[in-house]
């Protein structure tokens, strides 16, 4: 999770974000995104670095196959909705924002471990 100001394109924001995700032990990684992350030379680079990419094409019809998986993205955002803090953005300073925003993450995860554990 980056914590960016409005409006901007999350494509600027792919390969800042993939650098700081460790990579899993003998699993090829793989890097999915919707239209917005369409771009040849963003695909050049993630292969250079071994990933794999299933980023939908522009300016192709719908059904592209990542619904199957990028639900779990939808959910997980719908998760952070649930907070009110993180709902309507009140604060001012990015940096308790984003403390809000680990502090909502940090409780999904939780409450995801201790449904498998049980």
């Amino acid at each position: 999770m980056i914590l960016t100001e409005a409006n901007r394109h999350d494509i600027t924001l792919l390969l800042p974000l993939v650098e700081v995700i460790p990579p899993i032990a003998g699993k090829p990684g793989c890097v999915q995104g919707d239209r917005g992350y369409d771009s040849q030379p963003h695909r050049d680079i993630l292969h250079a670095r071994g990933l794999r990419t299933a980023l939908a094409k522009r300016r192709t019809e719908h059904g592209s196959g990542l619904g199957a998986t990028r639900w779990v993205v939808e959910r997980s955002i719908a998760w952070l909705h649930q907070f009110r803090r993180l709902r309507v953005r009140y604060e001012r300073l990015p940096e308790i924002h984003e403390a809000f925003l680990v502090l909502g993450c940090a409780l999904i995860c939780w409450r995801i471990a201790g449904d498998s554990f049980c």
